[in-house]
């Protein structure tokens, strides 16, 4: 049994958390926060070990809101923690906090590769994770592109180059201050935009450019992916393959799928914790296929599609060899959609 501890309970924290605590072979230790809001009342309330900063345990007690100990308790107590703490603060508590310790750090795409010996995707590298000290999990954009070049090569299918248009939701539903706005922000300026730097940490002989804007919406990210292979291909096998490959879900507008809004609204009534979606959502009747080229569309909800990662993150990190049963563990106590994929 692998003792987790998760540092930073908000957007991605708190559905690590989760995640973890469905796992067979995992424990959640415990959750760590800094201020004593309303999210770590939500942590103890939902029967989570609660552990804060030495200095901040009087605050948190001042406030009636129940601890377990300090963060330093927590990291003795753990195998792996996951760092989900706001970008540039991972490097900070690594230095500060994991460096000098015997525990193993899965860290987010907010952070730069530099922060661990790898950046990860399990579709893409999971062989590659196995053993490490520090893994970073890839951010939710560079999560979605990575799991479509890879549905590809798994199936040894060459590709020559990738390039995406990125429509960036503006910020996540709780981010009251970053909006509202009325306007289109190119996020970046310049392109290509990071996630192409992103994509080629993880797979570096690749040719691919990305851009992207930042819209004024908070469901998703919308892509829009131009794929060029080596040779032809047709539109049934791209179809098949997509179908097939794990997360990776494919909807069709017969059935009424014309918008994000609708994705959110399944979500709901199929019962999908906090409406989630972890995987890419591709719109069967936007695959264009002309010879060696494709088109498509896929939704991407930069909230929760990293999580299946991290929690393969932790097995590779703690010596699982099996990629594949991984992938298949995660994605059923997940709920994921798993009839027709093709574990292996």
């Amino acid at each position: 049994m692998v003792r987790v501890g998760v540092i930073g309970f908000g957007t991605i924290g708190k559905r690590v958390a989760d995640a973890i605590s469905k796992q067979e072979d995992m424990e959640l230790i415990g959750v760590a926060k800094t201020r004593p809001d309303y999210k770590a009342v939500v942590a103890v309330e939902k029967g989570y070990r609660l552990y804060v900063p030495k200095e901040r345990i009087e605050l948190f007690e001042n406030t009636g809101i129940k601890i377990s100990g300090s963060i330093d308790e927590l990291l003795d107590r753990v195998d792996v923690i996951v760092d989900a703490t706001p970008g540039g603060v991972g490097i900070k508590n690594k230095e500060e906090l994991y460096k000098h310790r015997d525990v193993k750090v899965v860290f987010q795409g907010g952070e730069k590769p530099g922060v661990a010996e790898i950046s990860f995707n399990a579709l893409a590298n999971y062989e590659e994770a196995i053993g490490k000290r520090y893994v970073r999990v890839v951010s939710c954009n560079t999560t979605a592109i990575l799991r479509i070049i890879s549905a590809f090569l798994l199936n040894n299918i060459a590709l020559e180059k990738i390039r995406v248009f990125i429509a960036r939701r503006g910020a996540d539903p709780h981010e009251y201050s970053r909006g509202p706005i009325h306007d289109v922000v190119l996020d970046p300026p310049t392109i290509p935009s990071h996630h192409a730097v992103d994509v080629k940490s993880v797979i570096p002989k690749i040719d691919i450019v990305t851009s992207a804007i930042a819209i004024p919406v908070t469901l998703a990210h919308l892509h829009f992916v131009h794929l060029t292979f080596k040779e032809g291909i047709s539109l049934d096998k791209i179809v098949d393959i997509l179908y097939k490959t794990p997360r990776i879900l494919v909807v069709e507008s017969t059935k009424g799928f014309k918008s994000v809004g609708q994705l959110f609204e399944w979500a709901k009534d199929i019962g999908r914790y906090r409406n989630d979606i972890p995987e890419n959502i591709v719109f069967r009747e936007s695959i264009y296929v002309s010879n060696r080229e494709a088109l498509l569309i896929m939704a991407v909800h930069q909230e929760s599609i990293v999580i299946p990662e991290n929690i393969d993150a932790i097995r590779a990190l703690t010596g699982y060899t099996d990629k594949w049963d991984s992938i298949k563990k995660t994605d059923r106590s997940l709920n994921l959609f798993m009839e027709g994929k093709v574990y292996g």
